[in-house]
């Protein structure tokens, strides 16, 4: 079963993405500090020379102007502005979501992916294998798991229905 993998970076380290499988897709997420488009442009470069995809957070206008894989939109983010937009055939929104108020919105805003948080990672959207379960029979969208996915449970997430997961630190010390 092949499983899309997500990385969530919040700077650029060439060295470490080149370590990184091949398939493993990037969505760059920085909310401390204010978009650097030459930064952008470097890791659209690096990503496309390395056949790799990239996603940006949270600004679908930027990730079509910059001509990026598509756009990642946050759970806070319920704007559906972007329904107006012409897109590439092969652009693709993805987005998160904790429950199922925000899949609905998701799936108003017509994300191709919904990452539901947080499956292992004990914060406050906690949801556990059972309730992660539970929500994501309640859409036909494709499931992307996220939260807390290590080397020690990455074989209970592959008994779940979903399309791929995500991480930061399960990729960051591969």
């Amino acid at each position: 079963m092949h499983l899309d993998k997500y990385h969530f970076i919040n700077n650029f380290n060439p060295n470490h993405i080149k370590k990184l499988d091949k398939n493993i897709s990037i969505i760059y997420r920085n909310y401390n500090s204010s978009i650097n488009i030459n930064l952008l442009l470097k890791i659209r470069d690096f990503c496309k020379k390395n056949r790799r995809k990239f996603y940006l957070s949270n600004n679908i206008k930027l990730a079509l102007k910059l001509n990026l894989d598509g756009a990642y939109l946050p759970s806070f983010n319920n704007n559906i502005n972007h329904l107006s937009y012409k897109f590439r055939k092969k652009f693709l929104i993805i987005g998160s979501a904790h429950n199922l108020k925000e899949i609905r919105i998701k799936e108003k805003q017509r994300v191709k992916k919904i990452f539901i948080s947080s499956i292992f990672k004990k914060e406050k959207n906690y949801l556990g294998i059972y309730k992660f379960k539970k929500l994501s029979k309640l859409t036909k969208t494709k499931i992307i798991a996220l939260g807390g996915i290590n080397q020690n449970n990455l074989k209970k997430i592959k008994l779940l229905n979903i399309s791929g997961f995500a991480a930061i630190n399960f990729f960051k010390y591969r």
